[in-house]
C-alpha cells in the first residue's frame, strides 16, 4: 500500500501483500486467535495485572472489537498479526464493566478496570491513537507488522486525520526500533511510578507519525 493509493477501507475489504493478507477485521472463526495473539504479545506488560492467562483469554475473545483492528491473514486461513486502534467511537481492547466482571467475576474485575484507566489514554482531534500491534512469532521478519502499520497509517490518511499515535515500553526495543523505521519520533514519557510493581514496566515512550 503506496501512498496516493485509493483504497478505502470497509469491514472485510482485502489488501494481497505477498503470502498474506491485509483486511480490515476478522471474524468469528478468528476472535479466540485474535485474543491469543494479543495476549501472547502483551503478557509482558500486563501479566502481573491481567493474569492468569485463562481469565485474561477469556476477556480479550469476549471484549475484543473486530471494528478498530487490521489483520494479517495468512494463505491457509491462519491469523499472522494483529493491529488494533482507538477512536472516539471505541477501540480494539475497551470492553466495558461488564466484560471485565464476566472475566475475573465482580471484585476481580472493578479492581483491574480501575489500574486499567491508568493506561487510558484520550482521543485527540486529528489523531489515530493504536490499540496494540502484535505479529505471531512464526510470521515475523516477512514484513507483516510493516504492512499493518501501513494499513494504519492509510486508515488514519483516508479518515482525515493528521498522526498516528501509540506508546511503546521501555521494555520492548524491538518494536520501537520498527516505529522508528516507519517514521515514528519520541514526544513524550509517561513513567508507572509506585505502580511499577502492578505493570510490571517502569515507564512508555509515546510516539507519533504524520501521515498528512
Amino acid at each position: 500500500m503506496r501512498r496516493g493509493d485509493n483504497i478505502s477501507y470497509t469491514d472485510w475489504q482485502e489488501v494481497h501483500v505477498q503470502k498474506y493478507t491485509i483486511q480490515q477485521g476478522f471474524g468469528p472463526v478468528h476472535r479466540a486467535a485474535a485474543a491469543a495473539l494479543y495476549w501472547r504479545s502483551f503478557r509482558g506488560k500486563l501479566g502481573k495485572l491481567m493474569g492468569p492467562d485463562a481469565r485474561a483469554l477469556a476477556y480479550f475473545e469476549i471484549a475484543m472489537d473486530p471494528s478498530y483492528v487490521f489483520c494479517a491473514i495468512g494463505a491457509d486461513d491462519t491469523l499472522l498479526g494483529l493491529a488494533g486502534f482507538k477512536t472516539g467511537n471505541g477501540s480494539l481492547t475497551g470492553g466495558a464493566l461488564r466484560d471485565m466482571t464476566g472475566a475475573y467475576g465482580w471484585v476481580g474485575g472493578t479492581w483491574r478496570a480501575l489500574f486499567l484507566s491508568f493506561l487510558e489514554r484520550e482521543v485527540q482531534p486529528g489523531v489515530l491513537l493504536m490499540d496494540g500491534i502484535c505479529v505471531s512469532p512464526a510470521a515475523r521478519s516477512q514484513g507483516v507488522g510493516t504492512a499493518l502499520l501501513s494499513a494504519v497509517k492509510e486508515h488514519a490518511r483516508h479518515s482525515g486525520l493528521n498522526s498516528v499515535r501509540l506508546d511503546v515500553i521501555d521494555r520492548n526495543p524491538r518494536a520501537r526500533a520498527l516505529y522508528e523505521r516507519e517514521g515514528f519520533v519520541a514526544t513524550g514519557r509517561v513513567r508507572t511510578g509506585l505502580l511499577e510493581p502492578v505493570f510490571g514496566f517502569r515507564a512508555a515512550t509515546t510516539m507519533e507519525r504524520s501521515v498528512g
